[in-house]
């Protein structure tokens, strides 16, 4: 990963955050990617302040303007880009269909679905500057099973495995790989509340007895963006605790 440029979308807490330190750790340039500039330039500051090189750049990826402006940022600071997560999300909640809203609907697939389609449109033609690269999307165990009262975060997580699968067929023999996590429910401040309100049933439906770690998300994406997954692309990759096995 030394001197290669990373960029994390919604890298400045919980599993992006973990990832940013991550690519960090190993040399890398990271850019991260928020809307929230306070969070983005503590995060910046963790990691500098532990010897790794990141720069932040404010972002709603749901808006197209601000995406172009991130990656001119990304061409004029530093010409390339090598790897991408497209980790950047929204969770409404929960809600039962009655309740459901057209604006929580139209805010979960505007950040989620097509905020992971503006950014592979911008990163894919850089990478192909740069000779190729690896990019993975976040997506969640609720693409792979039935979740009651997740329904805009489904369509949503669903749209982002698609994305995923054909991209990855389209640019394979351009030398850039795509690939997807589905994380199960993991500690990080998005989910607090669910956990707060029924953290046992929550753990239950893991078989390995626990919930996860931002940190077992971010090795999932090192290794998915490194040449030890060389002949992997267009792979949903369950890093779910066991829940998605049938």
């Amino acid at each position: 990963m030394r001197n290669k440029v990373v960029l994390v979308t919604g890298g400045s807490t919980g599993i992006g955050l973990a990832t940013a330190k991550e690519f960090a750790k190993r040399e890398a340039t990271v850019v991260i990617a928020g809307r929230n500039q306070k969070a983005g330039d503590d995060a910046v500051w963790q990691i500098i302040n532990s010897g790794g090189n990141a720069v932040y750049h404010q972002t709603d990826i749901s808006d197209s303007t601000s995406v172009f402006a991130l990656f001119d940022f990304i061409k004029n600071e530093f010409g390339r880009l090598n790897f991408a997560f497209n980790n950047a999300g929204y969770f409404p909640g929960l809600h039962a269909l009655a309740e459901y809203t057209e604006e929580m609907w139209d805010k979960t697939m505007s950040v989620n679905a097509k905020g992971t389609w503006l950014c592979l449109k911008q990163e894919i033609p850089l990478m192909l500057e740069s000779g190729g690269g690896a990019i993975v999307n976040c997506s969640s165990i609720a693409s792979l099973v039935g979740i009651a009262s997740h329904y805009a975060y489904t369509a949503s997580k669903c749209a982002v495995d698609g994305l995923t699968r054909v991209s990855a067929v389209e640019f394979a023999k351009s030398g850039i790989r795509v690939n997807a996590v589905c994380p199960g429910v993991i500690e990080t401040s998005m989910v607090a509340p669910l956990l707060q309100a029924a953290r046992e049933e929550f753990t239950a439906l893991h078989p390995v007895g626990r919930v996860g770690q931002p940190h077992e998300i971010a090795k999932t994406v090192l290794w998915l963006c490194s040449d030890e997954s060389s002949f992997i692309t267009g792979q949903i990759l369950p890093v779910d605790g066991g829940w998605s096995v049938p």
